[in-house]
């Protein structure tokens, strides 16, 4: 298993300051040592403090690129998209001069979708500087879902696409994922997690089991890059 920090917070804006001014140095030297940084952020309901928080932070923000750890296969309009949640939420501020790259796109299926989103997401420089992941209640990460009908690639390490298609009984929409060999390698690798009841599923994908039935798991033992845990009530 990696090494895995845990960083404990006494509420939500404290870890959103930290955590912001965590990835702005990340960024920041990034930028310093290679001339551009990269960023893959997570939707849902969680960073949305963290994102409004790091998008004050001063640094080069057009040296940055802004990329989204997965997608639901809606368009930006849909009030579920996690493009929506970043544009209105962090692509502002000072951070309104960071390029964003999208991976959701106007194709046919969500195979396709993935596919071509799979080519940009190649051409961007890797590793990604930070990776910013979240987790559910169910113990999936990213778009890798229990039952999911892609899990197997996803959380392969010898997957050879950068994005997928993954739908499962746990997502309503089909969804649009980067891979396990595209998060596992990232200079700063971050789990964002709040509530109690988050901190208990954390507990249990900690043990050995399947990584099947917690997806999580497999971030936590295999990642290359030892996974930091950011977390408050």
């Amino acid at each position: 298993m990696s090494d895995i920090a845990h960083h404990d917070f006494a509420d939500r804006d404290a870890l959103a300051a930290a955590l912001a001014g965590r990835i702005a140095e990340t960024l920041d030297r990034a930028i310093a040592e290679r001339g551009r940084a990269t960023l893959a952020v997570s939707g849902g309901s969680t960073p949305h403090r963290l994102f409004q928080e790091l998008s004050t932070r001063e640094l080069a923000w057009d040296r940055v690129t802004v990329t989204l750890v997965d997608e639901r296969f809606v368009p930006e309009t849909d009030e579920r998209s996690n493009q929506r949640l970043v544009v209105e939420r962090l692509m502002q501020n000072n951070a309104a001069r960071a390029s964003f790259v999208p991976l959701y796109n106007e194709a046919p299926t969500p195979h396709q979708a993935a596919d071509r989103a799979s080519a940009v997401i190649a051409g961007l420089p890797r590793p990604f500087d930070a990776i910013i992941l979240g987790m559910g209640n169910d113990g999936h990460t990213a778009s890798f879902f229990a039952g999911g009908d892609n899990l197997d690639e996803a959380l392969s390490e010898a997957a050879d696409k950068s994005v997928i298609a993954m739908t499962a009984p746990g997502a309503e929409e089909a969804r649009l994922t980067l891979t396990f060999p595209a998060i596992a390698d990232a200079r700063f690798l971050a789990l964002h997690i709040e509530g109690a009841e988050k901190k208990q599923t954390l507990a249990r994908a900690q043990t050995s089991g399947a990584e099947t039935e917690m997806p999580v798991r497999a971030v936590l033992h295999r990642a290359a890059t030892p996974v930091e845990i950011y977390w408050a009530p």
